[in-house]
């Protein structure tokens, strides 16, 4: 009853934000996404809010993160929501930037990063640059898990091997859930593992984990996720882009919802999410308070 009340209340507020407008288009938009957990939630989030209180369709493409800002730019697909910046995303970033538009910061405070099990002993591995301890490579069997080949954060892996001199490791890319559950495995048998991870992400809200030091700054500073999409989006789609414009979330909020996304599902933590703040929700709808 709660879920059904909330719902009646957003919708309601939005039919009102919208009668007089533009008339409405029922053409689908397309949203990119990539399986990284914050990814998933945010964007589902969206597409959830879209599809259940407006005239809209929203249609999920999910695929590397690559092709989404060449699909942005050649207008293959409409809004992507997983733009890191100014660093990690930045080489993307400045190819497309002159033929998309920015919907502005969807949340702050997110970094980049090496991830160590809080198990391993910190007065032996702390830092990247303790990595090139023989007994440290031997203990990782000279491996460093990875995720997807064309996310960012795997191309300054490969740049934080070759800066630290980490002679004889292997980056080992597969995927997010790949390297999760990479971790799962290890953790479970208290075995050394180094991941690359970022934050925010479910992981720890289910471990205990820490980043290693990086003195060189080649894996990032902080970072700001933001919105793009194709050039022409807000002039199609005002009252959508105004959307997507307003969503933000604090990195504690998301990371929360995340973990409840892991122990649920998706679906029932966006229903949580929508639930538990209608005042936000109704304002990225409406943009009233």
């Amino acid at each position: 009853m709660l879920r059904q009340s909330t719902r009646f209340l957003v919708t309601g507020a939005l039919g009102i934000a919208l009668a007089g407008g533009a008339q409405a288009q029922d053409d689908t938009i397309e949203i990119g996404w990539t399986a990284w957990s914050d990814a998933e939630f945010v964007t589902k989030l969206a597409s959830r809010l879209i599809n259940e209180n407006t005239d809209h369709t929203v249609e999920l493409v999910q695929t590397d993160i690559a092709p989404q800002y060449q699909g942005i730019e050649t207008g293959d697909i409409d809004a992507m929501m997983m733009a890191w910046l100014p660093a990690t995303h930045e080489d993307y970033y400045e190819e497309v930037a002159s033929n998309v538009e920015n919907l502005g910061v969807l949340y702050n405070g997110a970094r980049l990063g090496w991830v160590v099990p809080d198990y391993v002993p910190e007065s032996q591995l702390s830092s990247l640059s303790d990595l090139s301890n023989e007994s440290v490579r031997e203990e990782l069997d000279g491996r460093i898990t990875g995720i997807d080949p064309g996310a960012g954060l795997t191309q300054l892996s490969e740049s934080a091997i070759e800066e630290y001199g980490l002679d004889g490791y292997n980056l080992q890319t597969s995927s997010g859930a790949g390297m999760t559950a990479a971790l799962d495995r290890a953790t479970n048998r208290e075995e050394w593992i180094v991941v690359t991870g970022w934050s925010p992400h479910w992981k720890f809200g289910a471990y205990d984990l820490r980043y290693l030091e990086d003195s060189q700054g080649v894996l990032g500073g902080p970072e700001r996720v933001h919105v793009l999409a194709r050039e022409g989006f807000d002039a199609d789609y005002p009252q959508i882009s105004q959307v997507l414009t307003r969503m933000y979330l604090s990195l504690d909020e998301l990371q929360g919802y995340m973990f409840e996304a892991r122990e649920s599902s998706y679906d029932e933590a966006i229903s949580q999410f929508i639930d538990e703040n209608p005042d936000q929700v109704n304002y990225w709808l409406t943009g009233e308070f």
